[in-house]
Parts: structure tokens; sequence; C-alpha cells
């Protein structure tokens, strides 16, 4: 039994690591501290706490800690933890984008230009980020039509060379038909153009263009000419900035009631290149300082390529301990500054009034969402709240449920609920379904709710179910069958009063033979029109629920396979079973094991050992 207040009288004075963890020893919050004595006391004290942290508390079951040798470790440790656990409680930054960059392998006798999302120590020079991919290849196919450089990954020399030579698009390095040297002019100019550079290569070409025109040589200047103006164009679609600053990222933030969003502009050699936003939700009691703090951290550490300067409004907390770290990870000097005046603060305003226009927009694209819904559904009143659900199985075993919920036009995974079947045997969905939306709609209904604590809400405005017109007479079935059951409630209560129905309009999300979604349609088995928008919408909604039902029935697959046979081995509990699991895993593969290998895991000696083999192998 763990006792909160005898672990805390442990905690020693030193910088680490604090974990929280709930009942079912889920970790929910992961925090670093100067002094972990001090820190942690702080939870469990009667002080003014955030209803966040107030929430996280009530929750906790048990905490562990890990010490370091001082702070900037425990920056490190803190960040790693939260990104691996991702817990509940922490400031999420859900980022699983890999940045688009523009390679150049300048160690090749003769280089390649092309994009890559993977940074090597190889001695290439890498160009960015974009923002994205297309932004990317496009500077590549301008590069790769105005520089006669190699379009061909693999260089080898050849029998011939290939269409690219003949269209004057290369200059045929795989035929020897240009020099090294002349190679690498052209590669130089690609870095000074990557580089923002341009005002040394125009003077270069008017010089060439010119002395090419002198010598009659005419078809070599109008190449030049075209080349120069290309170049300049291109320029011009980029955004210029004022600044006299080499590489440097925007942190710009807006948030309303609900949502907080951070914009960053990526601006390399005085232009901007790119820019990216991101979301972060249930921050209502978090200062804009510590969403910005928290942010950086989980942003920058770890990317393998930083800017110089990070610009933002806020002075961050732990703000000389990650200037610290980032810039011994890039053995230069990685700054966060916050401007107070000039081009530089209005670069910083700049981005978060982008920030704010694309929280709106979000807002706006909800909104249109639940308009267009209304008006394909044929409803009366916003579809503020859909409820959507899912039937999974193998040949009628481990059968359960998936509910996902929208709320507002946004998919709430906060609000998914999972169910086991209890009522039906064998391979019967639409029954399945039928019992789940009857259990659902009993939890909201007070007269019928037996327990009287529910997490589910009140009712639907609509409900999608995953599939065709069967699965939707299911659903109104078990609607039906409700309001039978609150027609004899009220009866027995002697209520005489007449009661309105429940009328729950139900849609199936149906897929095409690519099991890719097709279409919604109605209990008329009519397919109802949708837009581009509102289609990307309703897919997201079934992959969703798909994913929640899916993702449960291997969870009870996995734990009966491995039920079936570890626990019945008397001698193997809950921590001997996980570590076999761990070493081994699979039951087949422990079946098969060596005796030395099992008596290798602590608490499993020998006859331990043969007996685990012996069992195992007699199932």
């Amino acid at each position: 039994m763990f006792d909160i207040e005898e672990e805390l009288k442990k905690l020693p004075n030193k910088p680490g690591v604090y974990i929280m963890h709930d009942k079912n020893d889920k970790i929910i919050y992961v925090g670093k501290a100067i002094s972990l004595k001090n820190r942690v006391r702080q939870y469990f004290r009667k002080n003014n706490k955030t209803k966040r942290i107030e929430n996280m508390v009530s929750l906790i079951d048990h905490f562990e800690y890990i010490v370091t040798d001082n702070e900037a470790e425990a920056l490190i440790l803190e960040c790693n933890l939260i990104k691996k656990n991702m817990p509940k409680f922490n400031v999420l930054l859900k980022d699983d984008k890999t940045y688009p960059y523009i390679k150049v392998n300048v160690k090749s006798d003769y280089p390649d230009v092309y994009v890559t999302r993977r940074i090597l120590n190889d001695g290439a020079k890498y160009f960015g980020p974009y923002a994205s991919a297309g932004a990317a290849k496009e500077m590549v196919d301008f590069i790769k039509s105005k520089f006669k450089i190699r379009q061909c990954r693999n260089f080898k020399y050849k029998d011939r060379p290939c269409l690219n030579y003949h269209i004057k698009k290369c200059m045929g390095p795989c035929m020897g038909y240009v020099s090294k040297e002349e190679y690498r002019k052209q590669i130089d100019e690609v870095v000074d153009l990557l580089e923002g550079k341009t005002d040394k290569i125009i003077k270069s070409l008017t010089t060439e263009m010119l002395d090419a025109s002198n010598n009659m040589q005419y078809e070599k200047a109008a190449y030049l000419r075209d080349k120069k103006m290309a170049i300049e164009a291109i320029m011009q679609k980029q955004k210029v900035s004022n600044i006299a600053e080499n590489d440097i990222d925007v942190i710009g933030l807006a948030r309303n009631e609900n949502e907080v969003c951070i914009e960053i502009f990526f601006v390399r050699k005085s232009k901007m290149i790119g820019r990216e936003h991101y979301f972060l939700n249930h921050l209502e009691d978090e200062t804009d300082n510590e969403i910005l703090s928290n942010f950086i951290k989980q942003y920058y550490m770890g990317r393998p390529i930083l800017p110089n300067k990070i610009m933002l409004r806020e002075e961050v907390e732990d703000k000389q301990l990650i200037e610290k770290y980032l810039s011994e990870v890039m053995q230069r000097k990685v700054e966060i500054k916050t401007p107070q005046k000039g081009e530089k603060l209005r670069l910083v305003e700049m981005a978060e009034n982008n920030a704010k226009i694309t929280l709106e927009n979000k807002e706006k694209d909800k909104t249109e969402i639940l308009m267009e819904l209304k008006k394909v559904l044929n409803m009366e009143k916003l579809p503020r709240k859909i409820e959507s659900y899912d039937i999974s199985n193998l040949s009628g075993e481990f059968i359960v449920a998936g509910m996902c919920v929208v709320q507002d036009g946004v998919i709430k995974k906060n609000l998914s609920r999972r169910f086991k079947i209890k009522t039906v045997y064998g391979q019967d969905d639409p029954k399945c379904m039928m019992e789940v939306i009857t259990r659902r709609l009993r939890h909201s209904i007070d007269i019928l709710n037996e327990s009287k604590t529910t997490g589910f809400g009140r009712l639907p405005d609509v409900i999608f179910v995953d599939g065709g017109i069967t699965q939707i007479r299911a659903a109104k079935k078990a609607i039906d069958d409700i309001n039978v059951e609150l027609e004899k409630a009220y009866k027995k209560l002697g209520i005489q009063d007449k009661r309105e129905k429940i009328e729950i309009p139900v849609f199936g999300m149906v897929k095409n033979d690519k099991h890719s979604t097709r279409a919604l349609l109605d209990e008329k088995r009519q397919e109802l029109p949708l837009s581009e928008k509102l289609m990307r919408f309703i897919t997201e909604f079934q992959d969703t629920v798909h994913d929640t039902a899916i993702g449960y029935h291997k969870k009870l697959r996995d734990k009966q396979i491995t039920k079936s046979s570890l626990d019945e081995v008397k001698g193997i509990g809950d921590v001997k079973k996980r570590l076999l699991l761990k070493k081994f895993g699979s039951v087949e593969k422990i079946a098969n094991a060596k005796i030395s290998e099992l008596t290798d895991i602590k608490g499993i000696n020998e006859e331990l050992a043969k007996k685990i083999i012996e069992e195992l192998n007699n199932m």
C-alpha cells in the first residue's frame, strides 16, 4: 500500500523528475524540480492551485521520482518522459511531423539536390525546414529547371546520356561532358540561392550574360538572362522581412475559451520560407508563459537543426537552461529573445495575429460543418452533439463496440466509450448495435439510470452508425424500445402527463469496396450529397470510431490469449508474467525456452522453470 504522506517524507532535496500515477498505474503527469522535496510536497498542501492541478492531484494514487545530477539533466529527462508517455495533465504537443529539408550532397563529385525528411551527419548541406513538402519540391523543381545539374538520384557513368541532356536540362556528367569544376560552379550558385545570397548570383549572372553577348554567344546569353529573371521572380514570391538576422523562428500565441493556437514563422536569411501552427486543448488554467515554455521544450529539444534565435512575446520559464542545452547540442549559440520594439517586435505581432486568424478560421470551419450537416440531414436544429458507433469482433468472439463523440464540430476523444457486448452470442452485428445504443441511452435518462452516475452527458442530437440499412434499423429499434421502457416507467410511477418521446435521427456511414467512406445513408436507403469538406469530416469521424472499437477488441483478445495459458501455471503471478513476456515476447517462445533462460528471470528457480515448460507444452 502506497502511503503518500510517508513517501513525501522520504523525498530528497535534490534535482530530478517526478512522475504521478493514477490507480491503474497510468502516468498522468511528469514534472521536473530543482528540489524534489519542495516541489512534490506543494501538490499535496492546501494552497491556491488551478482547477487543472486540483483535478490531477485528486487522481494521484502513487508517485515515483528519478534523481539527476543537475537541473539540465532533469529538463532533458522530463521532455523525454512526456514525449514517450503523453501524460493527460501535461501540456502536450502532438507533433509527429518530420519537416522536409532540401539536401545538397556537397561531398559528392557531382552533387544532386533533392527533398528529404532525414537529417544525417554526412557532411551534406541541409536547407529548411519547409512547412510543406510542396514548397520544398517547388524550389527543387525550380533549381533543376534553371541550373543544369543532374536529375538522377543514383549517379553512375553510362553509355549514352539521358533525355535531360538532349533537352538541355543537364550538363551530362554521367558521360564526362562537364568537368567537376564547372559542375561545382552550378552547385555553388544553388547553395547561394538556398542561403538567400541572391544579390551575389544576380551580379555574377549579369556579368556572364554581358560577356556572352559581347562574344556573340547569343544562345548562352539568352539562357543566362532567363535564369537571372527566374531567380528574381522566385525570390519576389517569398516574403521579405527587414530583419538583418540569419536563421530565426518567430512564435505567436492566440487563445479562446477552448483552445490555444501557436503559430511559427520560419525565417531564413531574412526570407520567410514557411510557417506552421499547432492547436492545444484544455489549457484554460495555464498562463501564456507556461504554455510557451512547455511548447518550446517539447518542440525544439531533440530536433536535429535549430535556428540561431527563437523570438516570442513572453519571457519563458527555464529560458537560460533551455538556451544552454540547445547551444550545446548545436555547438553554437541558440538564443530565446523577447523583442520590445522595432521590426522584430512587429514580426512577433504578425505571428500572433496569424495565430488569432488561424484560430478564428478553425471556429468558422466548425460552424460551417454544423450548418452544412444541418442542411444535409434536414434537421431543425444544429447537430451540436453527434455520436457514432462501430461493432468489432472476430468470428463472433471478443465482441465489443466503440462510441465516439463530435461536440460543436470537434471530435472529442476524451468522450469516447468502449462496450463489451453482454447479451449477444455469435456474430450478429445488428443485435450488438441494439444492445449498445440501448445501454447508452439509459445512461442519460434519469428514470432508467439506476446508478445515477454517468459520464455520457446529454443525449445526442444525431447518431451515426458504421454500416448500412441493417445497422440503421437496429439503432432505430433501440430508440423505440427505450421509448417503450419510458412509457412503462412513467405509468408505474403514476405519472400521467404526456411525455415527449426520444427522437434521435440515425444515419449510416457506408464504405466502398476499398474500405473508404463513400456516403451517409438515411433510413430510406438514400445516399446524402456531401461536399468534399463534409466528406473529409465524416471519414475522420468514421475512422476514429473504428479505431476505438478495433483497439478495444485487440486488447481483449491479446489479454485472453495471455490469460488462457500463463495464468494457469501455479507460481506465476502478474510480476513474473510481465517479466516473462517482456523477455520472450510470446507464450509460445516461453514454452520453447531453455530452463537456463527462464532461471535468468528474478524469482524463477529451476523447479518453477521446469513446471512452466511442462504445463505450457501440455496445454
